[in-house]
This record gives structure tokens, sequence and C-alpha cells, in this order.
């Protein structure tokens, strides 16, 4: 299977008027860093690098290519910068790496079933933790890391030691953290409110006359 490529362009300008010449050209600024390089500024193309980082996760690793070369490059995206207001992806940051040195990175957990205790016994899944930090090589990195929630009763929880980590993953975070738990639900008995005496003898006290009854005056006519 081939490695996802990204063709790069060094930017021979930058600053703001530079990066929104790029974007508004569909190109993307980056930076690529680490490693025993220096920093160099480059330039993406901002269609096909986003159908990659959709397709393999934010943890993938690009092999980055400078057009016109054969200069190659196994990088991570270590930073991406969107725009608040539109969305748009406005900045990556690529780090270097090697295939045969491990990395830190950040898994996302994906939760498997329903809960015993969500089914049949009235509690509530809360998910605390949905990542944690992971150490491998980078070809070895997990798009996320599956936690069966089936078994779960009311009181229960999992904590990251826990977790079934692929054979080349070690965890990197701590054991004791709450991924998730199985909650009871809080119920809330309303009293039913008694009228006080004092209460009642006012609603007494201000209750309107009978309809029918007679006035004084209409006693007299009488």
């Amino acid at each position: 299977m081939s490695e996802p490529t990204v063709t790069v362009r060094l930017r021979e300008q930058t600053g703001k008027n530079a990066n929104r010449r790029l974007r508004a050209a569909g190109e993307i600024p980056a930076v690529v860093y680490g490693g025993e390089g220096d920093s160099a500024a480059i330039r993406v193309d901002g269609r096909s690098v986003q159908t990659l980082i959709r397709e393999g996760g934010e943890n993938a690793v690009f092999l980055l290519e400078l057009e016109g070369t054969d200069r190659t490059r196994h990088t991570m995206i270590r930073d991406l910068q969107w725009n608040p207001l539109t969305g748009a992806l406005v900045h990556i940051d690529f780090l270097r790496v090697k295939m045969d040195q491990e990395v830190q990175v950040s898994v996302p957990i994906a939760l498997v079933g329903t809960p015993e205790g969500v089914r049949n016994e009235g509690g509530l899944l809360e998910f605390i933790t949905r990542e944690v930090g992971v150490v491998c090589l980078p070809g070895d990195i997990p798009a996320s890391i599956e936690l069966d929630v089936e078994p779960l009763h009311v009181g229960q929880h999992v904590e990251a030691g826990e977790l079934t980590l692929p054979a080349a993953v070690r965890l990197e975070d701590d054991e004791s953290r709450v991924i998730v738990s199985v909650a009871a639900k809080k119920v809330v008995e309303e009293e039913e409110e008694v009228p006080e005496e004092d209460e009642l003898l006012e609603a007494v006290a201000e209750e309107p006359e009978m309809v029918g009854a007679m006035t004084e005056s209409e006693d007299e006519d009488a």
C-alpha cells in the first residue's frame, strides 16, 4: 500500500498578505520542523491535503515530497489552525519523524456497544475521557482505541490502565484516569405541597358570596 504523499513547494514570501494570496489561490501556508533539519516554510494544495487528513486522521504519517526534486521526508501533523468564523483550514504545522523512532500522540477512544447498566438498569453512560496519550512507532499509531462498554453495570467504570492496546503501543497517560462510567439516574421527588392552616383560613375569609344570596336591600323589598 502506497504511503499518503503530499507534494509541497517552498514559500518564497511569508507574512499575512502573502498567506492571504496563497489561500485565495487554493493553497495553505505550512511549516515543517523537527528532526535534524531546520524549519522550512512551505505551501500545500488545500483540497488534496484536507482529503488526506479526512481519510487518515490527524495522526496519519505523510510523506512530504518537494516539488521538482526527489527529496522526501516522513512527517506528522503537529497542529492545524482553522478560521473560527468560516471553519476553513488556514495553516498546518508538520513535524518530521523517523519511522524507526517512537513518537507520543493522543489517540481517540471509540466506544463499542451499550452498557448493561443503561439497557436494563436505568443508568446513564458518562464518556469522561475521549482520548489518551500513547507511545509507539509512527507506523503503528492506531486510528482509535476500541472500548467495549457492554458489560458495565450501574456504579462501574473503566480506567485508562484497563484499555486493551495493540501489542506495539503502550500507554503514556495516568492509568487511573477514568474513561467511562455508568451512573444511576438522579430521581428528584417533589413533595406535594400541603396548604398550611393559615392559608386555609385566608382562603375561607376571601370566599365570595354565594350566587343567589339575598342582599339587605333585596330583603327589605321583599
